[in-house]
């Protein structure tokens, strides 16, 4: 992924995205890709590690073991028109937020698959957790049906194209303009431009 210096992330703030917007695609070697949510463990390995699992018909999970794959997760995005800019003359552009993790994949076993499935539903909905423990066999059955892996991150880059090379007339433009507008991933590509400059400020 092409990153200019001024539009980096640090190892932290990409975490923090792939943790906010974790729902990403895996591209593995035969460029075969898959979409599913994937999991950041930070304190595994120096740029941590992914978790993640196929739904066994996937034919996918069947290439990737012990080769390298890639991960990109999308943060929102938006169409910055040239007439929010104070100066003229300006050109449209399309403003986001990106994470590329790069890494090697490696197959769980059935305790390391079940201990994801069970970390996933503690994540997404912990009251759905509970109840399928008390029912017997239903995270046995559920298990059947896929394939957890881990992806050994090597390789993290973040992305955060906005605009912030330009004047601070042309940013407050842009800002007003993406939090008026009816566009959800407007308003929310505004509010981690005001997450972002609140963290880099220390406020």
């Amino acid at each position: 992924m092409y990153v200019p210096p001024s539009m980096r992330l640090s190892r932290e703030q990409a975490w923090e995205l792939v943790e906010r917007h974790g729902f990403g695609v895996l591209i593995g070697p035969d460029l075969e890709a898959t979409h599913l949510p994937l999991l950041l463990e930070r304190s595994e390995g120096e740029c941590g590690t992914l978790y993640g699992h196929f739904a066994r018909a996937n034919p996918q999970w069947r290439t990737l073991n012990g080769n390298r794959a890639l991960a990109i997760f999308s943060g929102p995005h938006a169409y910055i028109s040239p007439t929010w800019y104070a100066s003229r003359p300006a050109v449209p552009t399309w403003n986001y937020l990106a994470v590329h993790a790069t890494g090697r994949v490696e197959l769980l076993d059935d305790e390391g698959t079940r201990r994801l499935l069970e970390r996933s539903l503690a994540h997404f909905e912990p009251a759905l957790l509970d109840s399928l423990s008390r029912e017997p066999g239903y995270l046995e059955k559920m298990q059947a049906g896929v394939v957890g892996f881990r992806l050994h991150i090597e390789a993290l880059e973040g992305k955060a194209k906005l605009g912030r090379q330009r004047s601070l007339a042309d940013q407050e433009g842009v800002e007003a303009a993406l939090a008026e507008s009816r566009d959800p991933q407007a308003r929310q590509l505004w509010h981690e431009m005001q997450q972002l400059t609140n963290e880099e400020s220390g406020s």
